[in-house]
């Protein structure tokens, strides 16, 4: 059933002329994993909306370095009143600060998500915030602007590489469900019910990054979990 959301979703050009505005790294940019063999499911999304979309998705970011390099806030300054924005990271979070990458969050610990860190990248100290605390920090500066978001639960990894299709969500899905629509297992579910070969030649490099066909059923699945009593989960939670 279509909700409320997904039909404004849908009908919002002529109505408001928004734009869809897609933030989030390699399994959402339009080249995927920039190897020639992959693609991410925003460069599908738009045959499936009737709304402009602006591609800010990049690969090889995270929560923490899409904020660090400004690119929140040059999206930011693009958006109109009205506009949607669909903000999805993880793949990229994780991994601790004992080797910094400039990618990796800090975990949650005593504090809960309020948690900080110290560390040094590229010679420069800089406060490592939580993934959680990354994603709020862009949501209220795009509610600021009058933009709808909505925050992702990054896509599954290959649910079947070990020979049985099987889904387990991991932390970053756990730390996003407080802020976020969960359509990672409407994705999830697809694959176990296209089975372990379809699903396999969805992933031609790794267990991570999609093929086209692979980009374009995430994209569908999107659609699909956003439309699927979207109403009943509000996407700003109390922003």
């Amino acid at each position: 059933m279509r909700s409320q959301l997904l039909t404004a979703l849908v009908s919002l050009k002529t109505v408001y002329a928004a734009t869809v505005r897609l933030a989030g790294d390699s399994t959402m940019a339009n080249t995927g994993a920039n190897d020639g063999y992959t693609a991410g499911w925003g460069q599908y999304i738009g045959n499936y909306l009737n709304i402009p979309i602006d591609y800010a998705a990049i690969g090889g970011r995270s929560s923490r370095s899409y904020t660090r390099e400004g690119r929140f806030t040059a999206l930011a300054n693009k958006v109109v009143s009205g506009d949607y924005v669909i903000i999805e990271f993880g793949h990229n979070d994780g991994g601790g600060l004992s080797t910094d990458n400039g990618h990796r969050v800090c975990g949650v610990g005593t504090a809960g998500y309020a948690t900080t860190c110290q560390t040094t990248n590229n010679g420069v100290s800089e406060t490592v915030q939580t993934y959680y605390t990354y994603l709020v920090a862009a949501a209220k500066l795009f509610k600021s602007k009058g933009a709808n978001v909505i925050i992702s639960s990054s896509t599954p990894n290959n649910v079947c590489e070990t020979g049985t299709c099987s889904y387990s969500a991991g932390r970053f899905t756990g730390y996003a469900r407080c802020r976020s629509r969960r359509w990672l297992g409407t994705t999830a579910n697809l694959y176990i019910q296209k089975g372990r070969d379809v699903t396999n030649s969805y992933y031609p490099r790794d267990h991570t990054h999609t093929s086209p066909a692979g980009a374009d059923a995430v994209a569908q699945a999107f659609i699909t979990g956003a439309g699927d009593d979207f109403d009943a989960e509000e996407s700003d939670q109390g922003w």
